[in-house]
């Protein structure tokens, strides 16, 4: 990359600046969360839930209100001319609006999901056309079509895996600092754009780590559809964008487990002819705190498999050849499942604690 990033100048400078986010974060949340106690904007249990208190609801506003700005000062800074970063962070703002909403009164299931179209489809239409996310397999159009199913996609797992305290925060962080992390070892390739993007991903992270602290187990406050959904917008796009420059075993990998889970519960509740829409806790993740591991030790147990994801993409993008993808992809599959089988197994250490699962 540029030695603004790749220095350690440059690398110190941004930790400091991660380190900043996170302090501002963490006050604002501190903030908002007074604000939902004033307001009892609150989550009441139910049988779905992995929660048995009524607690505040909507706390991912904090994150938006932190990484937002400082995401669009990033691009401005490095590269004025990106309209389509703006857009994304336009459409990233307005799907928390309606999230917000939803979170406040809910909304109909069909207005939040067309909102999610319509933000995929006016940040897709301002891509540059040189881009392609399926690197030139698909003509542009069916390019773009095939780019828009995949982020509706994300946009909505990412929601539905915002389901134990901590996880959210957790995948934020990892996908975040996997993506500064990767584009740092990417070197000079993606220019400008590559700098921006390492960046904004360090600093979502570290907005997502502020808030995590009052979000860890016992949570204080929960993130939210303003959160998960605006984070699953905005993170989808620096996939599709790490997709797009050529690394897109990579942008597999990051998000494994998250793509794992969600997407093999869903075929599982479709082939059960469930209604796929309802909330429902039958995660690998719900499942292992229904049986009483606690919240903490299954987002811990995932923050750990992620950091053996973020070295196999990081692996990933400093091999050559579809050899290289193929076993790099094998690895992340293997290290995958095994985290499934773990969360569909693993017991408490002390079964007759099992209630230290719930909050």
């Amino acid at each position: 990359m540029t030695p603004t990033i790749a220095s350690n100048a440059g690398l110190a400078g941004a930790l400091v600046l991660a380190a900043l986010t996170v302090a501002a974060s963490w006050m604002v949340t501190r903030w908002v969360l007074a604000y939902l106690r004033h307001r009892a904007v609150l989550d009441h249990p139910n049988e779905r839930s992995s929660h048995s208190a009524p607690t505040p609801r909507g706390g991912g506003i904090a994150i938006l209100a932190v990484a937002l700005p400082l995401v669009g000062l990033v691009y401005a800074l490095h590269v004025p001319q990106a309209g389509a970063a703006m857009v994304v962070l336009g459409c990233a703002a307005a799907l928390g609006l309606v999230s917000w909403l939803d979170d406040l009164r809910g909304l109909p299931v069909l207005l939040r999901f067309a909102a999610h179209i319509a933000a995929v489809a006016v940040a897709l239409a301002a891509m540059d056309d040189k881009l392609l996310v399926f690197q030139g397999a698909l003509p542009l159009a069916l390019d773009r079509v095939a780019a828009a199913l995949v982020w509706v996609w994300f946009i909505n797992l990412y929601n539905f895996m915002d389901g134990i305290d901590g996880l959210a925060g957790v995948e934020t962080i990892s996908i975040g600092t996997g993506l500064f992390a990767l584009l740092a070892l990417i070197g000079t390739s993606t220019g400008a754009d590559g700098v921006a993007m390492a960046l904004a991903g360090l600093l979502t992270a570290a907005a997502a780590g502020g808030f995590l602290i009052h979000n860890w187990h016992p949570a204080r406050v929960f993130m939210g559809d303003v959160g998960a959904i605006a984070l699953g917008y905005l993170l989808g796009w620096f996939l599709l964008m790490l997709a797009a420059w050529g690394y897109w075993t990579a942008a597999l990998i990051l998000p494994g487990y998250y793509l794992a889970d969600a997407t093999i519960t869903l075929i599982r509740r479709a082939l059960n002819g469930e209604a796929i829409w309802r909330p429902h806790a039958t995660h690998f993740y719900q499942r292992a705190v229904k049986r009483g591991l606690s919240h903490a030790r299954v987002t811990r147990f995932i923050a750990t498999g992620n950091l053996f994801l973020v070295l196999i993409a990081a692996l990933s993008v400093q091999t050559i050849g579809p050899l290289g993808d193929a076993l790099c992809l094998l690895g992340a599959a293997v290290l995958i499942g095994w985290m499934l089988l773990w969360l569909s197994r693993a017991t408490p250490d002390n079964p007759a604690r099992t209630g230290a699962a719930t909050r």
